[in-house]
């Protein structure tokens, strides 16, 4: 592919409505996916995703919006996760599993139980960048910026909450309250980042460039920083990459995360010796 035609790319609707959801996603993975990374509950997003999966099963069969199934089952089991891992008296990673399993059985369920042909299956499990279009990069927008509000009110109780919850609230931090609201955000953006990505592939945007990023940043901020830098950069190479070898474009992006995660690795250890 000539760089004549990777410059004619950027002529396409398509192709600017997938490049601005991209880096729109990418902003919104870096700081939620920041705040997942940093309480090391990676699998958390993982387990939200395939619990909406649920969602989308039950809207297809009573005929609703199955993108409002999902939003609800992600923030239900985001809730849900939280107060059995405090009040239920289990294991974080126990809950997750329970309800990430749950998920996937009822929409497996539920699809297996609607009449006719789902059409857009194929598009929740593995995305579908390229048929973006103006009214989800509104929606990702405005939550995109709903959630860096919170971030900058709330940016050092998020901070103290997600290293060391004990520590905060003996400093009288509302723990409970920025958790819950933490949950809600981290679902929201999983489900929105769902259309892009896919159920198969989301959990890779928020833990890939996070980790990226923790090579070279070490505060909270630095890692957000670097979350976008690398995210953004990751989905444009991929874009690029799937219009010049007719792959799939989240798969692309996340191969491109990967390798820029291998070479910063690499460039990481060879700065340490």
């Amino acid at each position: 592919m000539t760089m004549q035609n990777i410059i004619s790319l950027f002529e396409y609707q398509f192709f600017q409505n997938a490049l601005m959801a991209a880096i729109l996603t990418s902003a919104l993975a870096a700081l939620v996916g920041t705040y997942i990374v940093s309480r090391k509950v990676v699998f958390i997003s993982g387990g939200i995703t395939h619990a909406s999966f649920g969602g989308i099963g039950m809207a297809y069969f009573f005929g609703l919006n199955p993108f409002l199934g999902a939003v609800v089952f992600a923030i239900g089991a985001s809730l849900g996760i939280e107060w059995i891992s405090t009040k239920g008296k289990m294991r974080e990673d126990s809950a997750i599993a329970i309800l990430w399993s749950l998920g996937m059985a009822l929409g497996i369920i539920f699809v297996f139980l609607t009449p006719g042909y789902t059409p857009n299956l194929m598009s929740f499990l593995f995305g579908s960048i390229l048929s973006v279009g103006k009214a989800d990069i509104v929606v990702l927008a405005v939550v995109l910026v709903v959630t860096s509000l919170f971030f900058i009110i709330f940016y050092r109780p998020v901070v103290d909450t997600a290293f060391d919850p004990e520590f905060a609230r003996t400093r009288g931090i509302p723990v409970t309250f920025i958790r819950n609201s933490m949950a809600i955000l981290v679902a929201v953006a999983i489900v929105l980042s769902i259309r892009v990505m896919g159920i198969i592939l989301v959990l890779s945007i928020f833990t890939i460039p996070q980790n990226t990023a923790l090579l070279f940043y070490g505060k909270f901020s630095g890692i957000i920083k670097g979350s976008v830098l690398f995210g953004i950069s990751g989905s444009i190479l991929g874009l690029i990459a799937a219009s010049a070898f007719d792959i799939p474009g989240s798969a692309a992006i996340i191969f491109m995360l990967t390798l820029q995660f291998l070479i910063s690795k690499g460039v990481a250890l060879i700065q340490k010796r």
